[in-house]
């Protein structure tokens, strides 16, 4: 919906809400435990209320989408649509499914990390309390929706591809140390300093992540063109970052995961200096 001159700043919102949904999340528990149940409630039965506040939003969402307007482009593209299937024609773009693989990759993982990760990583490893635990995940995720919309107004000045360099460049030389630094914190501040440096590194993925997805295709199989393979790539990459992790740690090689997450976003940084700069050259407005 957004115009050519501001599109990476409005696409930033994208994990302004994912990582507000995470704070929701937080905040629901916290209620849940502090207010309402005993731990004993929440184990029996309160853990599936989360879940039916997700259904009722569903339903909102539902509601909200079927009335929203299709973008102008999107009317173009529809004039001159053929009659292939969507994911025929998808078939015509391999080069850019793999680009959407090859640079979700490396940053899916890094923000599951900082995020879903990290509580646990916080109470099992660097030792905190659970008050401190949410109460840094918390802090660490307020100040990652801030950084947000700042790095999505950047991306609309200097490009995209500056701001998936400097993430990569970053997270290669800075994860391990960041993670192993964290592992020895000695508090709730030193340890929101240090997830606050994190995510000033992953930023440069997670806000412009939509847009130079999108910027990829042709308006008329863009839905699929993203969806499919970042779809895909979450659930291999960034949903599995848990359980490696704490497979690893489980094998006392809690260390091995520092050194994969690096590998995951160093592939990624080649896929970022490779590909072109979707906002000097988008596809969005390519009609077949």
């Amino acid at each position: 919906m957004a115009d050519q001159r501001h599109r990476g700043f409005y696409s930033s919102f994208q994990y302004v809400t994912l990582i507000g949904g995470q704070i929701c999340a937080l905040v629901v528990l916290l209620l849940l435990q502090k207010v309402f149940l005993s731990t004993e409630e929440i184990r029996a039965w309160g853990w599936r209320i989360p879940f039916f506040i997700g259904a009722l939003l569903a339903v909102i969402a539902l509601i909200m989408r079927r009335n929203l307007h299709e973008t102008e482009a999107f009317e173009a593209a529809q004039k001159t649509a053929s009659r292939t299937s969507s994911l025929r024609a998808l078939m015509k773009y391999p080069r850019e499914v793999m680009l959407v693989v090859g640079l979700t990759a490396g940053g899916t993982a890094a923000f599951y990390t900082y995020t879903t990760y990290m509580q646990k990583f916080l109470k099992l490893s660097v030792g905190l309390t659970d008050d401190q635990t949410t109460l840094v995940t918390i802090s660490s995720l307020v100040f990652g929706i801030i950084l947000q919309p700042i790095y999505g107004a950047i991306s609309d000045r200097i490009g995209r591809k500056w701001l998936l360099i400097a993430f990569g460049v970053c997270g290669v030389l800075f994860t391990i140390p960041l993670l192993t630094t964290l592992q020895a914190a000695k508090g709730p501040i030193e340890s929101f300093l240090l997830i606050a440096a994190a995510w000033m590194i992953v930023s440069g993925y997670t806000s412009i992540n939509a847009v130079v997805k999108a910027e990829l295709f042709p308006t008329r199989i863009r839905a699929i063109g993203v969806g499919l393979p970042y779809a895909l790539t979450v659930s291999i990459f960034g949903g599995t970052a848990d359980s490696v992790a704490l497979s690893l740690k489980s094998l006392g090689h809690e260390e091995w995961f520092y050194y994969y997450l690096t590998g995951m976003i160093g592939i990624s940084l080649i896929v970022y200096v490779f590909m072109r700069d979707t906002k000097a050259d988008s596809a969005m407005h390519r009609h077949e």
